[in-house]
C-alpha cells in the first residue's frame, strides 16, 4: 500500500476515524487476498476523488485480528462507510470503481 491519501487502520487509531465527523470508509483486507489485490487500486482512486470529503483506510485483518472480530468479517475484501460511531453500510467483494462510487455517494 503506497497511496499516502490511505490510511492503515489499527486497533490504536481506528476509534479516531470510527468517531470522527467526517465519515471514512474501511477496506478489510489481507495480502494473499487475491480479490483484496484486485480492489485495492479502487480503493486508491477513491481516496483521490473524494479527498477531503472522505478518509480511506485499510484494516489488514492478518495484522488487526480484533477489528476483523470486532466487525465480525467472514470475508474479505469487506467495505464499511463510517461515521460519529455508526456504519453507515457495508459492500463485500472485489467490485468496480463505478460500483464504490455508487456505494458511497449512497451514504455520504
Amino acid at each position: 500500500m503506497s497511496n499516502k491519501n490511505v490510511i492503515t487502520l489499527t486497533k490504536e487509531n481506528f476509534n479516531d476515524y470510527f468517531n470522527g465527523d467526517k465519515p471514512t470508509l474501511v477496506d478489510f483486507w489481507a495480502p494473499w487476498c487475491g480479490p483484496c489485490r484486485m480492489l485495492g487500486p479502487v480503493i486508491d482512486e477513491i481516496s483521490e476523488a473524494y479527498l477531503g470529503r472522505l478518509n480511506v483506510g485499510k484494516v489488514n485483518v492478518d495484522e488487526q485480528p480484533e477489528l476483523a472480530a470486532q466487525f465480525k468479517i467472514m470475508t474479505i475484501p469487506t467495505v464499511y462507510v463510517v461515521k460519529d460511531g455508526e456504519i453507515l453500510g457495508r459492500i463485500n467483494g472485489a467490485v468496480s470503481y463505478e460500483q464504490m462510487e455508487d456505494f458511497i455517494d449512497e451514504l455520504i
